[in-house]
């Protein structure tokens, strides 16, 4: 499994939501990315959501989030 690893923290919407669809058309099976704009978690959410991807969690940092996605859904996932 390929995982990828994006710090976006100080870069604003839609470079976060760019850099995640970048590694994932590069073959990454899971991204992970570290940001602080404030709207990007919803903007993750958003892609992912179009594009059917998975979003795996959010969670809540002292200085931001970091978001998780893969681009299949997850297994058992309604």
């Amino acid at each position: 499994m390929t995982n990828a690893r994006i710090d976006a923290r100080g870069m604003r919407c839609p470079w976060p939501v760019i850099r995640l669809a970048k590694a994932i058309r590069d073959g990454a099976e899971r991204v992970t990315i570290y940001a602080d704009d404030p709207i990007a978690p919803a903007e993750i959410a958003a892609l992912a959501q179009s594009r059917g991807w998975a979003l795996c969690g959010v969670e809540d940092e002292p200085h931001g989030w970091h978001v998780s996605v893969t681009p299949a859904p997850l297994r058992g996932a309604v």
